[in-house]
């Protein structure tokens, strides 16, 4: 029974030394319990972390059944065995002695947990895989949660009777919420999620109206399928009129009738299908798509030791790229506390890479200690790591290297892009790599003095600079309108337009601008009338990214842009003087 054993967080995560062999890692393992605030009472729950389980994997919030303890039925259920042969991150939550409580108040502690689990003080994990579950008189707790917060899960599923009226659960506030910097943004918005009930009677009342709600919800059309070990399987509208790049409406509703009990069978079978869902930060709103398994989609992962570090990218060759000619090459960077297995999902750009024809390469960032006395291993691109600065520069100059030596890359269009924390490494590529990168990317962030650990040498080459954000990002937007830019920075990001307008000679009263929706562009050229600097401000998105950057950047800004054969930048074939 020692594996049973609870215990708690040490308060200085900052004392457990990272294995640069394995620097994404969990520093903690096996059972804890952690708390939570809702709505004036402090409530507890379990957080089960199996042996040797990196970061940003699937996270299982689970109401299980009032009068259980949660060790012992994570044993029972299954739930331990399929969060060790899954790799997930696994939350219990407790009933109080009374047993569960359908007013709301039960469902606003599951939606706590949620935002609490993303915290980063013990462990990292993302908001875009979390999924809810509910077993017993635990069920409607779980659909209550989903109902109130749908836009935030994943993934629903549940063993037993809903008792709960789900349409007369309430709302739940959307909002910020800061969590000392991490990037989490509730909207609790209706929209489809992926959703599995197993029921003993498909007749009961509370069941029926549960099922019809999410069918409802989900625009679920036609007569059930059945298979993969659903009795029912009720699959989305085939018709759709909007494009479906950033969000594919993928949100079936299962039934599987004749057992509420959950054993690990169960949930593999369930498992399955729910955790293939992913739901991603964006415009208008977040969005529900497919995973897409960096492997599985035909990349490959590489893994080289740099400066005594483990570091590793994964490299997708589009089939249509053969090796009679030279290609270009895009290189992708995550933002703070993501993965490059995540980025290659959440960018889609190896989809960009596909249509478009050339290589992209995904790394994964260097580490950093995000807080005082935190974990000294959230990913993050030029960190530091016991106050010696990661050399992120030098490492994608080497991995640069390495693929250019065994794929057919062309030196003269090497582009770098990258999301929030990987935004700003792709603006400090275009400072210190402008021999190398024809054009650099940078989505929700730019040079940011505090959130850069290590100052690399300038380079003198001009590199043309693609800047996009939300309208409500708050950690790139100001409140404060400006009066002499036709958007508001905050100030290190303006300081940072300012350089650049300067080092390119522009003229910031010169700027060209027009809307295709949601994008407001503004452009800086210079005197041959070359964009050298645009900004994008994108209407309703958070600090987020969604595919369709990656094909906006790709298509209307790196491929204009090359270098000759003696290294001067050229745009659309023309040489471009400062």
């Amino acid at each position: 029974m020692g594996e049973l054993k609870v215990q708690k967080f040490p308060e200085k995560m900052a004392d457990f030394s990272v294995d640069f062999a394995h620097p994404n890692r969990s520093l903690v393992q096996g059972y804890f319990e952690e708390w939570v605030w809702v709505n004036g009472d402090r409530r507890s729950f379990l957080t089960y972390i199996p042996e040797n389980l990196e970061y940003c994997r699937p996270c299982l919030i689970v109401a299980i059944p009032s009068g259980k303890e949660g060790t012992e039925y994570a044993q029972e259920s299954g739930l331990k065995k399929l969060a060790d042969e899954e790799k997930l991150f696994l939350f219990l939550l407790e009933s109080a002695p009374s047993g569960w409580e359908y007013g709301g108040q039960d469902a606003d502690y599951m939606n706590a947990v949620y935002s609490a689990v993303q915290s980063r003080d013990y462990y990292v994990t993302m908001q875009d895989n979390i999924f809810a579950c509910g077993i017993g008189d635990g069920a409607a707790i779980a659909h209550q949660a989903v109902q109130k917060m749908t836009s935030e899960w994943s993934g629903l599923f549940s063993f037993g009777r809903i008792e709960a009226n789900l349409r007369e659960s309430g709302e739940c506030l959307a909002g910020n919420a800061e969590q000392n910097g991490v990037e989490l943004h509730i909207e609790a918005a209706k929209c489809q999620v992926p959703v599995w009930m197993w029921l003993d009677d498909s007749k009961d009342s509370c069941n029926r109206e549960a099922l019809s709600y999410w069918k409802e919800q989900n625009h679920v059309t036609g007569e059930p399928l059945k298979g993969q070990g659903a009795d029912w399987i009720w699959m989305p509208s085939p018709v759709h009129n909007r494009t479906q790049v950033n969000e594919e409406q993928i949100s079936q509703v299962r039934v599987t009738l004749g057992s509420g009990k959950a054993d690990f069978e169960s949930l593999s079978k369930t498992w399955a299908y729910i955790g293939m869902a992913r739901r991603h930060r964006g415009f208008a709103g977040k969005n529900l798509r497919y995973f897409r398994d960096p492997v599985v989609s035909g990349a490959v992962l590489q893994e080289r030791v740099f400066e005594g570090m483990n570091r590793l990218w994964y490299e997708y060759v589009p089939e249509s790229c053969g090796t009679d000619q030279k290609w270009p090459l895009v290189v992708v960077m995550h933002g703070r506390g993501g993965t490059a297995e995540s980025f290659f999902d959440i960018s889609a750009m190896a989809q960009v890479a596909e249509a478009r024809r050339f290589l992209v390469v995904f790394p994964q960032a260097g580490i950093h200690q995000q807080k005082p006395d935190g974990l000294k291993n959230v990913l993050y691109w030029n960190g530091s790591y016991a106050g010696r600065p990661v050399n992120d520069v030098g490492f994608i100059r080497s991995m640069v290297e390495d693929v250019s030596a065994r794929l057919p890359v062309d030196p003269k269009r090497i582009y770098a892009c990258g999301q929030s924390s990987g935004g700003i490494m792709a603006d400090v590529l275009s400072d210190s790599a402008g021999d190398l990168f024809a054009a650099c990317g940078c989505w929700s962030g730019m040079y940011h003095p505090r959130k850069v650990h290590r100052t690399y040498e300038k380079t003198e080459a001009v590199v043309p600079v693609l800047f996009l954000c939300g309208e409500k990002d708050r950690f790139c937007m100001s409140e404060e309108a400006d009066t002499e830019f036709p958007f508001s920075l905050i100030p290190e990001l303006r300081k940072d337009i300012v350089e650049k307008i300067e080092h390119c000679h522009l003229d910031k009263n010169h700027v060209q601008t027009w809307t295709t929706w949601p994008v407001t562009w503004y452009s800086y050229p210079n005197r041959q009338g070359i964009p050298l600097l645009t900004v994008g401000i994108v209407s309703d998105m958070a600090h987020a990214n969604y595919p369709e950057e990656s094909w906006i950047t790709y298509d209307q800004f790196f491929s204009q842009f090359a270098k000759d054969e003696e290294g001067n930048l050229c745009y659309r074939g023309e040489k471009v003087f400062i």
